[in-house]
Parts: C-alpha cells; sequence; structure tokens
C-alpha cells in the first residue's frame, strides 16, 4: 500500500542530496530507514507496555535468582 509522508525541509533535501549521489530512489532511503528503525520502536512500545502492567500490579517481576531458581539453574 503506497504511503505518503511530509518531511521537515532540511531532511527532504539531505535525502534528495543522498539519492542524486547514490543514484538511488528517495523511497529506496526511506524504506532502509523505516526497516533500520521499526525493530526498536516495537520493542520499546512493548517495554512501556509491560511496564506499565508491572507498575498497576497486573505482571509478575521477578529477580534473576528467582528465575534461576525456577528453571533449575541456581548453584
Amino acid at each position: 500500500m503506497p504511503l505518503s509522508i511530509r518531511l521537515p525541509e532540511d531532511v527532504e533535501a539531505r535525502l534528495s542530496r543522498l539519492a542524486a549521489k547514490t543514484g538511488r530512489t528517495k523511497t529506496f532511503y526511506v524504506t532502509e530507514a523505516v526497516r533500520e528503525h521499526i525493530d526498536d520502536l516495537e520493542d520499546l512500545y512493548l517495554a512501556e507496555q509491560r511496564l506499565s502492567a508491572s507498575r498497576a500490579g497486573e505482571s509478575e517481576t521477578l529477580t534473576l535468582e528467582e528465575v534461576e531458581r525456577r528453571l533449575g539453574l541456581a548453584d
């Protein structure tokens, strides 16, 4: 599905210069940038959800020692 975005003028100018210098399209570089950062954004969102659940008492929090003991990894 096509996507349309508006970029600040300075970012668009940099993107245009990069595309012209390398012979790649601006779309190529925008796609690469999204691919590069989407995992981090998804991880951040998940971490924020888990933190909220923890603070609300909706999830269990364990120490490393407790995890090791439950998994039978304790010394």
